[in-house]
This record gives C-alpha cells, structure tokens and sequence, in this order.
C-alpha cells in the first residue's frame, strides 16, 4: 500500500485531544511525520503529561492508522507532554495565568494556609497579579486570613457566559468555599463534590490576567488533588512542612505522590514552617521547638529544592486572624523571612521553566 501523507493526516485529525478539545492535526500537535513502505513514525505532544493519558494517545493513534490502512502497517508513535512554553499557549484552562501553583502539605496544621497567604502578599508586593483558589474545601481559612468572611463573590457577563467574579482583598483575588457555606456549619462533601467546586472554581471563575494563581489544597493526598491535575496544567507545587517527623513523613508522602508518572508536577521546592522560636526579648536566640532542619534535611535527601525556613513568630498568627498577613508588616524579621522566601520561590519556578524549554 503506497502511504499518503495527507491521508495520514486526515486519519490523525478524528483523533481529539482531551484537555484542549480539538484534533491533534489543528491544534499542531504531531512534530515529526514521516513513512516509508508500511511503517509510519510520528512524535505527538500532549496537555497532560501523565503517563497514562499518553498511553491511551499512543494506542488511539495506533489503533485508527491501523483500521484505515490495515493491521499489517507497522506504527511506531512517541507521546511527549508538552512544554511549558508550548502548554501556556495551547491552555484552555485559565489561558490568561502566566503559572498556577498548588500549595500542598501532607499533614494538616503545618501553616500551608499561612504560607500560600503570605506568598501572595509577598508577590504582590514584588509587582505581581496574583490570585488565590482556597481549595481547602473542609477547612477554608482564606476569607478569614484576608478579612473577607462576610463578603460574597458577584456574578459577571463575559461573552455570553456567567462567571463568578473573585472577592478582592489587599489587592489578592480570592475564591474559596468558605464564601459560599456558613462558616459555623461543617462541610459534608463526598470526594466528588469536592472535586466539582475545585473545578468551578477555576473554569467558571473570572480571574483574568495574573502572573500567579496560588491554589491551597486540603492536607493529605486524595481526589481534590487528583482532580486537580487533570483540571489544570499546573507549573509547580510548593510543599509545606514543619521540622518534626510526624510532619515529614507526611511531607515525604506529598513530594512522592506528585511525582508519580501519572501525576508529574514539578517539585518547586520545600519550605519549613515554624523552624525556630525567638523570643522578642531575646532577639539573637532561638529555640528549634519542633526540631532543627528537619525539611531542610528532607529537600537535600529527596533532591528537591529547599525554599527557606519561616520562624515560629506570634504576629503571624495574629496577623492572619486579623485579615492582614505578617508579610504586609513594614521591615519585620517575619515580613523579611516571607520576602526572601517569595524571592527563592520566583528563582526557582523560573529554573523549572527555563530547564523546560
């Protein structure tokens, strides 16, 4: 059988794209083309660079050339996830965020929350947009950690479609479930509910244009960040931890799980919360309540950056209930320690993006 090559294309463009929702031909998907005699060789880039998601590419591919031109062709298909450079701009989702960050811990009551909130002051502090998806659905904290609790998000008419319009707060966009529960009342979600208000919190959202979309998970690992990753084609994860062993083992778990082949987001790095106490009447001492460089000594085992050390320091819990973060603070030791660690977190997403290319 003498192959065509626009025969071959024409086969290639019935195969859809999942996440970007048009045919692999249109949307300049296949890099390489070529054949001779029976066998046809092609690279296709994907959205989701998951292992499975470019399994089932490989054998949809295989199995339409094989139906129109036969079984007896021979194909050999190589699925690559696309750069980032390549994925910013073919995303669907969210085209107009330059990075969208997921902020994760795997236990529960390490700051993650206090962390994702003061990045985003210290970003916008550095001349970024930025904009917050609290997707912490049984724990919102955000509204209270920018004093927002009573407002409610307004709806917008944008080309024939209604979408929320964020709540804005010291010049943060922020969406979280907590704008739309009461906040005395529990929240009872089975997992895939949870995963649906993520979802339209993100797609049915109006963010417009941001340098950063910060998104805090729940702790743990389960069905929000899963539906994440196949919402959203996330840049990065931070992940959060405190010194002691309980809380690494937990952090170790975070790492690991996105780093599976299924999942594969790149590691931003670690950073340690609570790291040290000190006294403000003794400001040259320290005392490491939980344990001394415990996530720093996790980053350097596991390979993954380590993004700095925030102190044990009371203001910053005072600061978060009282809806303003610590990084706001003028020329404190805290507000220092979130600068430089906002200043580490933008070297290193740039790393990540620059190695990408």
């Amino acid at each position: 059988m003498e192959l065509k090559r626009e025969e071959i294309l024409k086969v290639l463009g019935n195969i859809i794209e999942p996440d970007l929702k048009k045919d692999i031909v249109s949307l300049n998907l296949i890099e390489e083309l070529t054949f001779i005699n029976e066998e046809i060789t092609l690279t296709v880039s994907l959205s989701n660079p998951a292992l499975h998601a470019r399994k089932r590419m490989q054998e949809a591919i295989e199995f339409n050339l094989k139906r129109f031109f036969g079984q007896d062709i021979q194909v050999v298909c190589t699925v690559k996830g696309l750069n980032n450079e390549s994925k910013k701009a073919r995303r669907k989702v969210l085209p107009d965020v330059k990075n969208i960050i997921a902020i994760a811990s795997g236990k529960g009551g390490v700051g993650k929350s206090t962390v994702t909130a003061n990045l985003a002051g210290g970003l916008l502090k550095a001349g970024f947009s930025v904009g917050i998806v609290d997707a912490d659905i049984y724990g919102p904290s955000m509204p209270t950690m920018f004093d927002v609790v009573n407002e409610r998000p307004t709806m917008v008419e944008i080309d024939g479609n209604s979408l929320i319009n964020p709540v804005e707060s010291n010049g943060v966009k922020i969406l979280s479930i907590g704008f739309f529960t009461d906040q005395d009342n529990a929240v009872v979600w089975r997992g895939p509910m949870a995963s649906k208000a993520l979802t339209q919190m993100l797609t049915d959202a109006n963010w417009g244009e941001l340098d950063y979309l910060l998104i805090d998970l729940p702790p743990g690992t389960g069905d929000i960040h899963l539906s994440l990753v196949q919402t959203v084609p996330l840049d990065g994860v931070v992940i959060v931890s405190t010194p002691q062993e309980v809380a690494l083992a937990d952090a170790r778990r975070g790492v690991n799980m996105f780093k599976m082949d299924t999942i594969k987001v790149p590691i931003i790095g670690i950073v340690e919360n609570m790291a040290f106490f000190t006294p403000v009447e003794l400001p040259d001492n320290k005392y490491y309540i939980f344990g001394r460089d415990g996530a720093k000594n996790l980053a350097e085992g596991m390979k993954v950056p380590f993004l700095g050390a925030i102190p044990l320091v009371q203001s910053v819990c005072e600061a978060g209930d009282s809806g303003k973060p610590a990084v706001f603070q003028e020329n404190t030791p805290i507000a220092r320690a979130f600068d430089d660690l906002v200043n580490t977190f933008v070297s290193q997403l740039n790393n990540i993006k620059d190695s990408s290319k």
